[in-house]
């Protein structure tokens, strides 16, 4: 399978951030989120192939006890189920951070880090063209597969928020899932790369939290090493 990076740092974002992690990576994506900011894995996707045991390996060698697979969008690799088996079978409690556009199969997963694509994410047809512009909108928001992973496993709702917009569609999404959504799952995390942009966008995210009991969801990670490849 390819892979973008491999890394062992901090987890920057969710409930369980600040955890000692093992990043996997995966290149390739079936959405093209405007402000995405692994384009490497997404937009153009890079990276190295990989054996799933080596893989597996490399993230007991690490040392972590969390692994976390990320992406782009993990799901569409074929060879997923047997990546987090594998991973499993060596003791490590799993992440998987996902847009949520595809089911869950069989595999097994303690966390699912499900990212909605709210309509903020939408490509311009002068950066994507129409093509994509088209399939980003069909593909992003699946209230139906939403549920299914609530029902699956342990998970997360992490929404990407800049405007109020956002907020009122962040609601809209919730209840579309039909599920009876604790509050304190659904994280609201700031759009942006640079300690200024997300420190701007707090006061909205805070009144937000404040009001309906949501979390906050700093990007620790962007505070403690910049936005760089390997953290």
């Amino acid at each position: 399978m390819r892979i973008a990076e491999t890394f062992h740092s901090i987890q920057g974002e969710g409930i369980l951030s600040g955890t000692p992690s093992f990043f996997i990576r995966l290149s390739g994506c079936n959405l093209r989120c405007r402000w995405c900011d692994t384009p490497y894995a997404s937009w153009h996707p890079e990276g190295t192939d990989w054996d799933v045991m080596a893989l597996a390996h490399a993230a007991s060698e690490s040392g972590a006890h969390h692994a976390v697979i990320t992406g782009g969008e993990p799901l569409i690799a074929p060879a997923l189920p047997d990546l987090m088996q594998a991973l499993k079978d060596q003791g490590l409690h799993l992440t998987l951070e996902t847009a949520g556009t595809l089911p869950p199969a069989d595999f097994p997963c303690d966390l699912a880090s499900l990212s909605p694509k709210l309509a903020n994410s939408t490509p311009s047809i002068e950066t994507a063209g129409v093509a994509w512009v088209e399939r980003h909108e069909k593909t992003r928001l699946q209230p139906d597969i939403l549920r299914q992973w609530c029902q699956f496993s342990d998970y997360q709702l992490k929404f990407v928020v800049a405007t109020p917009a956002d907020l009122e569609e962040i609601k809209t999404v919730v209840t579309a899932i039909r599920l009876p959504i604790p509050p304190e799952r659904i994280l609201l995390m700031p759009e942006g790369t640079d300690p200024t942009t997300l420190r701007q966008r707090y006061p909205l995210l805070i009144a937000a939290c404040l009001e309906h009991g949501y979390r906050l969801c700093p990007r620790l990670h962007i505070d403690l090493f910049g936005n760089t490849r390997g953290t």
